[in-house]
């Protein structure tokens, strides 16, 4: 992978017709080192986020060797950088196909439920395995959440009971989890799924060896400022005291966005200025997925190449290649008055998801990718980036 010293160096160099994806190995590592030094348990990176294999061996290299996984393809991928990485297989609906390859071809033995169904599945799948992680997933609240996962996943506690029963005369060890949707904007969901899981432990009278967490962690973006991390973690931190073990379960949590939100950033190019809206050459059929559907507003910044710039800021929104309506996203994007045709823009805070979500549709695709050493525009973990960006 080639690298440049920064993304206006890039630009300079390649003057890209294409849109560019750029990755900070440095911004992964230190948020990957943050959650290892701060979180009270074990890290198990969600691969949905971001597949791309620098970014796992960057984050392998970190020191995470865990890792929460979706799919048997998936699974491949951990396995080609090395088979004794641990996979949890923590999507509550496989089939019984990739539950049988999961476990036999590639050694899985954690795995998650949210139904009777499901665990007979994974039961008769595995020809009644003994040595089987199984984790029960409890449907918690999602209030506050930018994007609600409650509606499809996790059981209800007067069923997750019975669940965890079950799942634990028919396990090796047995674990409940818990996901407060993505892009968490308040600690205190935690303490709230935390606290229904001490009820479950309370009225089954049977401690789990694993308490799952789940993700949700979030970033920063221009209008959702969240918390410090360290404050979520604090909050895990007292809610856990509370439930008053006399031996603590294993702790762990699934972050996938607040791992590798930051280290990921797009360069699109202007190829209409209509008053207001901004015609660029990538959108929601490409890496700008979540601008559209969720509506996140990425940080973006005008790549000067050397010439004047309005101080005046006005908002736009974009519009993307294809020839689909929704193609469109609603910002507002806040970028210098004189912007025009040609006009490069670095949109941050795409580590997570961009490059997931990205399809051929109309023929517009790039997968140029390329490694930047600078600082993203917003980050979390250093807040002076950040306050530069807001000040502007």
């Amino acid at each position: 992978m080639k690298k440049f010293k920064s993304v206006d160096e890039l630009i300079s160099q390649l003057q890209p017709d294409k849109p560019v994806y750029c990755i900070r190995k440095k911004s992964i590592q230190i948020a990957s080192k943050f959650f290892q030094d701060k979180f009270p348990g074990k890290i198990l990176y969600a691969v949905k986020t971001n597949p791309n294999k620098e970014v796992l061996k960057t984050i392998i290299k970190s020191g995470i060797k865990r890792f929460d996984v979706a799919s048997v393809e998936e699974i491949r991928i951990i396995k080609q950088f090395d088979q004794n990485l641990h996979c949890s297989y923590m999507h509550t609906v496989k089939s019984r196909e990739n539950i049988k390859e999961a476990y036999f071809n590639y050694g899985v033995k954690d795995f998650s439920l949210d139904t009777k169904e499901e665990l007979i599945k994974i039961l008769e799948s595995t020809n009644n395995a003994k040595d089987l992680n199984l984790f029960v997933r409890v449907a918690v609240s999602n209030e506050h959440a930018e994007i609600d996962l409650s509606k499809k996943f996790g059981a209800l506690t007067s069923e997750a009971m019975g669940l965890f029963r079950l799942a634990k005369i028919n396990s090796r060890k047995v674990g409940l989890s818990f996901h407060v949707g993505s892009q968490c904007m308040h600690p205190i969901s935690y303490s709230k799924g935390i606290s229904e899981i001490g009820n479950i432990i309370k009225r089954t009278k049977i401690v789990p060896d694993y308490i799952n967490i789940g993700g949700g962690f979030p970033t920063i973006y221009p209008d959702l400022v969240p918390q410090s991390m360290e404050s979520y973690f604090q909050e895990i931190r007292n809610s856990l005291k509370k439930l008053k073990f006399d031996k603590m379960p294993e702790i762990l949590c699934e972050p996938g966005r607040a791992i590798v939100a930051e280290s990921g950033s797009t360069v699109v190019k202007v190829n209409l200025r209509k008053k207001q809206k901004l015609y660029i050459n990538d959108g929601t059929y490409g890496t700008l997925f979540d601008a559209g559907v969720p509506n996140i507003v990425y940080p973006a910044r005008l790549i000067t190449n050397g010439r004047v710039i309005s101080k005046k800021l006005t908002s736009f929104d974009f519009y993307g290649p294809t020839c689909d309506s929704m193609d469109y996203m609603k910002g507002p994007f806040l970028l210098p008055n004189n912007i025009k045709e040609n006009d490069y823009i670095e949109l941050g805070q795409l580590g997570a998801y961009g490059l997931t979500f990205r399809t051929q549709f109309n023929g517009f695709f790039s997968d140029e990718i390329y490694e930047v050493d600078d600082s993203p525009i917003m980050s979390l973990y250093n807040q002076e980036t950040t306050n530069q960006f807001l000040v502007a």
